[in-house]
């Protein structure tokens, strides 16, 4: 009971410990309470058409083709003639909704969207659709309606069409642009005779918003270089071509339309995104129309050394670079609303054909709504801290705050345009300062108070095991029995100042949690420090020459895995290290065989992590031999274990029965695979056949033999044809060869319990998973065992990096699912590689669970040892978790902390999961009872 009640207690702190780095790292930036500002002059243009074409990557627009021309006419024109051109570059992560937020909102991703939807921003913000006086958007139903959802009133209208047309085996995804053509047609036709529609059209503030998928649809389905992708480039141009020429016309050629033509991201040449390489971050942006300077000719070098101007013979045009946020301050400015109270943009003037006061007037509304901001921001954090703790931002205090203000309006009416405009743009960049450091100004505080309940928790831990298994359990002393009132007086008097402070300081609720934990813990670590006394007195007895060593080695094996989470080449080193283990040990010279298949085991596995992790080309046929070397494999087993153990003719069909199901898996990538080729879709038969796979892969291995390594070949074959569905290429041949290695390691460790001369020690082929339900309590751990609970954790880690990295958006491949789905759904393509990641971490979790019964290991035991290995390297990846740089980063640091920091969860959910598909049998049939040799 006192067992369960730790386990309990374990798992509440690591939650509140992983849920920590959302409170310290992750809490939104936005604020809300500010005064909308805008210019007060008039603005140029009376509505503005935003057309954003979803995943275009900025070469793929500006560079001609290989013959010389260009393969969107029209727009070469826009920059050669009418409007103005450059590139955006977008703040990775490169996806669609924080593309689209910064383009229409003008800010950037919300890091605590992490943790929340996909579709739709956590939080409420403003944007230039809000602000507007009507807006009417056409395009994805993944897109429109989060800025429909978070506009005030109703004046955001959206026509979408049904998600069921995001099909990435559509014969043409470019259907869907022309759709989103086809309706704006329809729309302004319609309008003609409809004179409230007409009367709302006419007003001005109005926006048109095309979303533009077909682009990104394609590129991920037939790469960015396939004649697929660029032919949507033309169908996009020549539908622009036709669309502004009716707009022009809808309104009179008035000249009050200021046209913006964008992209939320690009894709790189595998047909990904969400990274921050050039091909995802650089999206073409153009701007022509109302207010809009035309081409603007230079014969002068330009500032940019990046070789692009050359590549795309652009030299002769003035080319401007913005930032992705700075767009929505750009078109507020252009139809004269309120720039969005959010935005984080600076408005890019060169883009702007109008007068000095006009740009001066508008950078300083640009500047002012980002000073609100800040001001917000110190209220709040002012208002929550001790007057005499509180440090203001020295750069931006309130009187020089008006200072700034002051001398801008000033220098705006005294005409000195180009210096209030270069003071606005200071004014911005220390406002933008200062809100980032009020945004992480209880960081270092918050991440202390964790810090010193993660030490306090794995110190704990550690004494939990020397007490228990080290021979220190000792009767109480009446100096214990003082020192512990002692203790606990200085517990509750803690817990009582740290509890007054934080209501002083109006702290939120999660602070009470972070900063109380580490008292009852550091108590429980002090109650037992007579444990670490008497270890101290009985030091001459212990070997300490080894147990040194062994420290000394498990600081580098967890070293390593740290170092590994970041370069995956590093996990190849230690494959490398692990395979000298039996020539190392001393069980080489006892069992050769073995020892050899182990150390070409681990240099096989060797191979995978040093495997390009993105880019890779689909090859299908690595899937079929992958399923051929299973089939081997089990055939091999089969053949030389047909002597050791009798198998029921039933338990002989089902693995038979597998095998074959796991050919036909072995066949349906590339049927698939051949359809799609062919544009014929996703044949129905495939399909049906990968769900029902996927469904029962679990279920069917409880119908086999509870023998060990039968009903271990059952789960390896279960589980191989679902992976098989879910491969495009090598990585297919990762779970048998990980089986080949696991099956090798249930083996040697025999030999390792006869070399330290462990009695009770059974022959492998007469064991029964049914028959060794109870494992606890068996034996006391010994060093060695701390080397298993190593091996566990590094095969652990092999298993969720060794084919690739699932912290990076920028690795799916949507091709991995295309067995089951072809309709893009982020959830359930997600859920199925999620699943694809743990098949192999169930293969590892079922050959621990074969070890702790083959081994008597204490499974209690082992589990405190992998506790602290795990807590340790957590304490490691908190500190390198950042909310900074490319989505790549910023998810891997999450994930790498939520990976080690789940480890215990998942142990415990897994090793529960595997004792029942390892242990359990169902009887669909009566069988006759077996008598076993």
């Amino acid at each position: 009971m006192r067992m369960i009640m730790f386990f309990l207690v374990g798992l509440l702190v690591h939650v509140i410990f992983f849920i920590s780095i959302f409170d310290i790292y992750f809490t939104s930036p936005l604020v809300h309470g500010m005064a909308p500002q805008a210019s007060p002059l008039p603005p140029p243009a009376s509505r503005l058409l935003l057309v954003v074409a979803d995943g275009l990557r900025a070469d793929s627009l500006y560079k001609p083709d290989a013959n010389g021309s260009t393969r969107a006419p029209y727009l070469r024109s826009v920059m050669e003639e009418t409007g103005s051109w450059g590139v955006s570059h977008t703040r990775v992560p490169t996806e669609s909704r924080p593309g689209h937020v910064a383009l229409i909102a003008g800010f950037y991703e919300d890091v605590s969207a992490v943790a929340k939807g996909w579709k739709e921003n956590p939080v409420e913000f403003d944007s230039v659709f809000n602000e507007s006086r009507h807006t009417w958007c056409w395009g994805s139903p993944d897109i429109l309606p989060m800025f429909a959802k978070g506009a005030s009133g109703d004046h955001v209208y959206t026509y979408t069409y049904p998600a069921e047309r995001e099909d990435f085996a559509s014969t043409d995804a470019s259907r869907l642009d022309t759709w989103v053509f086809d309706e704006v047609k329809l729309f302004l036709q319609s309008a003609r005779e409809n004179s409230s529609l007409m009367s709302s059209l006419k007003k001005d503030q109005n926006v048109f918003f095309l979303h533009l998928l077909g682009i990104d649809t394609n590129g991920h389905a037939h790469r960015p270089m396939s004649q697929e992708y660029l032919e949507n480039i033309r169908l996009v141009d020549s539908g622009v071509k036709e669309l502004v020429s009716m707009v022009e016309e809808f309104f009179d050629n008035d000249g009050r339309t200021a046209y913006v033509f964008t992209s939320d991201h690009g894709m790189t040449n595998w047909g990904s995104h969400g990274a921050g390489h050039p091909s995802e971050t650089l999206t073409p942006l153009l701007v022509w129309g109302a207010g809009v300077h035309t081409a603007q000719r230079v014969t002068e070098p330009q500032k940019y050394s990046d070789g692009y101007l050359q590549e795309w013979q652009l030299e002769g045009l003035r080319r401007v670079d913005v930032n992705q946020a700075d767009i929505a301050p750009l078109m507020s400015s252009l139809i004269g609303v309120p720039f969005p109270l959010n935005s984080v943009g600076v408005l890019p003037l060169q883009y702007l054909n109008n007068s000095d006061q006009f740009k001066a007037e508008s950078m300083y509304s640009n500047a002012i709504q980002i000073l609100e901001q800040f001001k917000v921001k110190m209220a709040q954090k002012k208002e929550t801290t001790l007057s005499f703790l509180f440090t203001p931002y020295h750069l931006l205090t309130e009187s020089r705050q008006a200072e700034f203000i002051n001398k801008a309006r000033v220098l705006i009416q005294l005409e000195e345009y180009e210096e209030a405009i270069s003071l606005c743009r200071s004014l911005m960049g220390h406002a933008l300062e200062g809100l980032s450091y009020y945004h992480t100004y209880d960081r270092f505080f918050l991440g202390c108070s964790v810090v010193l309940g993660f030490t306090g928790w794995t110190s704990y831990v550690v004494l939990v095991i020397l007490k228990t298994h080290a021979s220190l359990r000792r009767p109480p002393t009446p100096t214990d029995q003082v020192s512990g009132k002692t203790l606990w007086w200085m517990g509750v008097g803690a817990t009582l100042l740290i509890g007054m402070f934080l209501i002083i300081q109006r702290s939120p609720v999660t602070y009470y949690i972070y900063c109380l934990l580490p008292v009852p813990v550091w108590y429980s670590v002090l109650k037992e420090f007579g444990t670490l006394t008497d270890l101290v007195r009985s030091y001459s007895s212990l070997p300490l020459g080894k147990c040194f060593g062994y420290f000394a080695l498990l600081t580098f094996g967890i070293e390593l895995l740290v170092v590994s989470f970041f370069h995956r080449a590093m996990l190849t080193v230690g494959l490398a290290v692990l395979s000298l283990w039996p020539l190392l040990s001393g069980l080489y010279s006892k069992a050769k065989f073995r020892s050899v298949s182990w150390v070409l085991c681990c240099l096989f596995l060797a191979t995978f992590p040093m495997m390009p992790v993105v880019g890779r080309e689909p090859n299908i046929h690595m899937v079929t031999c992958a399923g051929i070397l299973s089939l081997f494999v089990s055939t091999l087993y089969l053949w030389s274990a047909r002597k050791r153990t009798t198998l029921h003719l039933t338990d002989r069909y089902l693995l038979i029965f597998q095998m074959l199901h796991v050919a036909v898996c072995a066949y349906v990538p590339t049927s698939t695979h051949s359809s799609l080729q062919l544009k014929q879709g996703l044949p129905l038969l495939n399909q049906i056949i990968s769900w029902s796979t996927l469904g029962s892969s679990l279920f069917v291995p409880l119908l086999s033999s509870t023998r060990l390594f039968h009903r271990l070949l059952s789960i390896f074959l279960s589980l191989t044809a679902t992976y098989l569905l879910l491969s495009t290429g090598s990585e297919a041949l990762f779970p048998p060869v990980l089986s080949w290695l696991m099956f090798v390691w249930i083996n040697i460790e025999q030999e390792a319990m006869l070399s330290q001369g462990i009695s009770g020690r059974q022959e492998l082929s007469t064991l029964d998973f049914s028959e060794n339900i109870d494992i606890t309590k068996i034996r006391q751990l010994k060093l060695d065992d701390i080397r298993r609970s190593y091996f566990f954790v590094f095969f652990i880690i092999t298993a969720f990096f060794g084919t690739g990295n699932i912290a990076s958006i920028n690795s799916f491949d949507p091709a991995s699912v295309y067995c089951f789905l072809t309709v893009f759904n982020p959830f359930i393509m997600g859920g199925l590689m999620m699943w694809k990641v743990i098949i192999p971490f169930i293969i590892v979790m079922c050959t621990f669970e074969t070890i702790q019964v083959s081994t008597q290991l204490s499974s209690r035991s082992l589990f405190l040892i992998v506790l602290v290995i795990s807590d340790l390297m957590a304490l490691h990846f908190f500190f390198l978790v950042q909310d900074y740089g490319s989505w790549l980063d910023i998810g891997t640091s999450i994930s790498h902390y939520v990976i080690v920091m789940s480890m215990t969860i998942f142990l415990m959910l897994l090793s529960l999961m595997t004792h029942i598909l390892t242990s359990r049998r169902v009887s669909l049939w009566r069988t006759r009872k077996m008598h076993f040799p």
